[in-house]
């Protein structure tokens, strides 16, 4: 009797060495486990967005581009068959002022400039390029310039060629893509906020039966276990207030004995 006295009495204060209960620590691990999937996933949506929505500005800036060239070497054609070349400065020129256009131009099937935007022209722009429609991207004054050209007349009476500004270019699709991953980082904060949030609800039940469960361990059997709920939380509760019943009986009986 005396052997199981102390047996009984050596297992209120005896603890797991292997598990650490810390206040909050599963809070931690739910926490970081969802918000760690939340900001994946947000992660995934943003490049997929980023890329998809690029490819499409990046295109439409190109079709602009081509507009604006085909347009220019439709309007150009009479002009250079009639060499008429205060018109066909005068329609550089309008084409040069266009919002973010670099320059504007147009050039024989020699590459000799008949008309330009840019006064002096650049040497850096001239050369004997084909007279069909293309595009690259090279450099004025020391900044990107993404060119378009178009053939005059189906190359007959030359190219027309014009240059976008790649920082007005690079602006244009911030402007519109800053809004939408702004957007998205918004409500990946939110879902973050709202995991932790459940995290707390969810492991409040659980914090309460382990300071119960540490009562018990401690010899105070008179704290009595509820807990009203009908999922598993609520098993593990009635379990332990069967068990803290069990204990507190077995120890009146023995201190009877």
């Amino acid at each position: 009797m005396a052997q199981d006295s102390v047996t009984v009495e050596n297992s209120k204060f005896a603890k797991p060495a292997s598990i650490n209960w810390q206040r909050g620590g599963l809070k931690r691990k739910i926490t970081s486990t969802f918000g760690g999937l939340i900001l994946v996933l947000g992660l995934s949506v943003i490049g997929i967005v980023y890329y998809f929505t690029n490819n499409a500005l990046q295109k439409q800036v190109e079709l602009r581009a081509t507009a604006i060239a085909t347009n220019l070497a439709d309007a150009a054609a009479g002009f250079v068959s009639r060499k008429g070349a205060l018109e066909l400065d005068a329609l550089a020129a309008k084409y040069g002022r266009l919002d973010g256009v670099a320059y504007a131009f147009i050039q024989d099937p020699k590459g000799e400039i008949l008309a330009s935007s840019v006064q002096p022209f650049p040497l850096e722009l001239k050369d004997a390029g084909g007279a069909n429609s293309a595009s690259r991207v090279t450099r004025l004054r020391g900044k990107e310039i993404y060119e378009t050209r178009s053939a005059v007349l189906e190359g007959q009476l030359g190219t027309a060629r014009v240059g976008l500004w790649a920082e007005t270019v690079h602006d244009d699709m911030r402007s519109t893509l800053l809004p939408i991953v702004g957007l998205i980082i918004a409500c990946l904060a939110l879902s973050i906020g709202l995991s932790v949030m459940l995290a707390s609800k969810t492991i409040r039940p659980i914090l309460d039966l382990k300071a119960i469960a540490d009562d018990i361990s401690r010899g105070r059997l008179d704290t009595t276990v509820s807990i009203q709920s009908n999922d598993e939380i609520g098993e593990l509760g009635r379990s332990l207030e069967r068990m803290r019943a069990s204990l507190r009986a077995a120890m009146i009986r023995l201190n009877r004995g």
